[in-house]
This record gives structure tokens, sequence and C-alpha cells, in this order.
């Protein structure tokens, strides 16, 4: 078996973390984004808690992080999240582990819901969140358009049970 490790994603990081946001970007069926952004820009949108990355023998194989979903104060505990494992390391659950260490993170910085947006072709993704008790709360059709052709979101969400919405 091999051992993962997760850590605490670093700015010096950023190359292999874009490359892998590259190679999902690639896949057509992870992102609407066409291209990594910089640094700066992915840095930008993105929360400054919550941001992991999976190594194998030190080579870093996977990224998780949160972006807000809301600036509005109601939102305050609600969180948008990213997970990406790159495609030639699919098989040895470093999805599972970076999810369920975002997951288990983000209670403890207070976010009581995470919401994630999947295109209905990403069986692994869905399964990963579906397995992680996320729940399908909802699909947006053709929500976005995508070299030439619109496609749908499923979105699901999972509800903290550590951290009150109260």
């Amino acid at each position: 078996m091999v051992e993962i490790t997760i850590k605490e994603m670093r700015q010096d990081d950023w190359n292999a973390v874009r490359d892998i946001y590259q190679a999902g970007i690639a896949t057509g069926n992870a992102t609407f984004q066409t291209a990594a952004p910089e640094w700066d820009e992915w840095n930008a949108g993105h929360l400054t808690k919550c941001r992991y990355v999976a190594c194998v023998h030190d080579e870093l194989i996977g990224w998780a992080a949160l972006s807000p979903y809301s600036s509005r104060h109601a939102y305050r505990g609600v969180a948008e999240l990213s997970i990406y494992v790159h495609p030639n390391n699919h098989k040895y659950g470093v999805g599972k582990q970076l999810l369920s260490t975002l997951i288990t993170a983000s209670e403890q910085a207070g976010y009581w819901t995470l919401i994630a947006g999947i295109f209905p072709e990403n069986q692994a993704s869905i399964r990963l969140h579906l397995g992680q008790g996320f729940r399908k709360v909802g699909y947006r059709e053709k929500v976005g358009e995508m070299n030439g052709v619109f496609r749908d979101v499923i979105i699901f969400e999972k509800r903290s049970g550590k951290v009150s919405s109260d």
C-alpha cells in the first residue's frame, strides 16, 4: 500500500498544484476553467485556511482547498470546495484522504456547510463526495458554456454535524 501524506499547502507548492489543476482542466470534466491561473489570482480566490496537498514519496499528487461561497455575513460558515488528484494517481484513495482532511479542518474552522459543483460526467468525483456524506441538492442545467457546448452541473452539499448554523 502506498503511504499518502497530507499537509497544509504552502505557496512554494504552487507549481505542482498548478500542474495538477491543469491536468484536471485537460480532462474536460473538472471545471469550466480553461487554464490554471497564476498564484496571485488563485490565492485571492481561495480561503487562507483549509488548503491541503497530498504527497507520496515527497511528490505532490493532489490538492484540496476552499473558496468563499459569498461575502455576505449570513454565509460566513459556507464554503465551496475544490479537489484535484493527478489522473495518474486516482487509484490510491488520495481523494478520500484529502476530502476527509478538508471536512475535518473546515469544521474546526467553523464552516457548517461545504458545497461542490460537479459535472455529471465526472462519476469518480460524484462517488467520492457521496462516500464522504455529501448529498445531491440541485441540478443546474446548461449553466455554463465550454468549447461551444452548454454543460450541466450537479450541486452537492455536506452539512456539518459538529458546527451549528445557529
